[in-house]
């Protein structure tokens, strides 16, 4: 049975790009399932397109290749990557997108994508996602053995995701590292990091004071700001029926601090 593909990209749905990738690999793979994960990632945004990834790849079966197509590089000298791990296979450009997977993750096999005749016959310098991206993918998820895709590699780039401190005096400092379309704004705290912290006093994000944790989005009033831990298992700073990002003016970097007692 053929694999599950993946897309991920910053194409949007606007244009044509994500229907013609599809009609590449179903040209190659009649039988090709195809699974849209996201096309709405911020144009070139490389960060927010490794957290959708992170957050959301371990839900697919096994077996399932990710084509992840968020490439502000697309024509230059960056190499485009097959990994392969223990359940699943990610084809990308080698700008750091697969850091965050490769923090849970660790590779069996990793290849720079440089054989032509798994190509489309001309390949655009614009649109790696149809000529190469797509058909690679198609013949991956028909069972093709990595190794035939070019030559082995040793590591890729990996970005830096901002890691939280624990500093003196009972305080754990974060910052966003995500805002979904809800204007949810996803932390890197993690579960594990407070799971073990007897009373939490309170968490700040800029001159908002929070003193508790809520199980859910409807804790509380109507507007009220909240603390939870949403499905990624990351911390997050919400409003009850409405936007954090628009009510505390906000982006990703902003710092949060949980201050708490030893």
């Amino acid at each position: 049975m053929p694999s599950l593909i993946v897309l991920l990209t910053d194409f949007g749905l606007e244009d044509e790009y994500v229907g013609t990738m599809k009609g590449v690999i179903t040209g190659i793979n009649p039988k090709a399932q195809i699974v849209d994960l996201c096309h709405n990632v911020a144009p070139q945004d490389i960060l927010e397109g490794a957290y959708i990834l992170y957050s959301s790849y371990k839900y697919f079966p096994p077996k399932t290749v990710f084509v992840v197509v968020v490439d502000p590089g697309v024509g230059s000298e960056r190499r485009i990557i097959c990994l392969r791990t223990k359940s699943h296979t990610f084809l990308a450009p080698d700008n750091g997108i697969l850091g965050l997977v490769l923090t849970k993750e660790r590779p069996t096999f990793l290849v720079d994508v440089s054989n032509k005749k798994y190509f489309l016959p001309e390949v655009s310098a614009t649109f790696h996602g149809r000529d190469i991206f797509a058909p690679v993918a198609a013949h991956l998820s028909l069972g093709l053995n990595p190794s035939k895709l070019g030559e082995r590699l040793e590591k890729i780039k990996e970005i830096a995701l901002p890691r939280p401190m624990q500093l003196p005096g009972g305080i754990l400092r974060g910052e966003v590292i995500h805002v979904d379309r809800f204007g949810n704004l996803i932390t890197n705290i993690n579960h594990g990091l407070v799971s073990g912290i007897p009373e939490i006093l309170s968490i700040t994000i800029g001159d908002n004071k929070i003193y508790r944790l809520s199980r859910s989005y409807q804790d509380g009033r109507p507007g009220d700001l909240l603390a939870l831990f949403g499905s990624s298992g990351h911390l997050e700073i919400a409003i009850n029926q409405g936007s954090a990002k628009e009510r505390l003016n906000v982006s990703r970097g902003e710092k949060v601090t949980i201050r708490y007692r030893k």
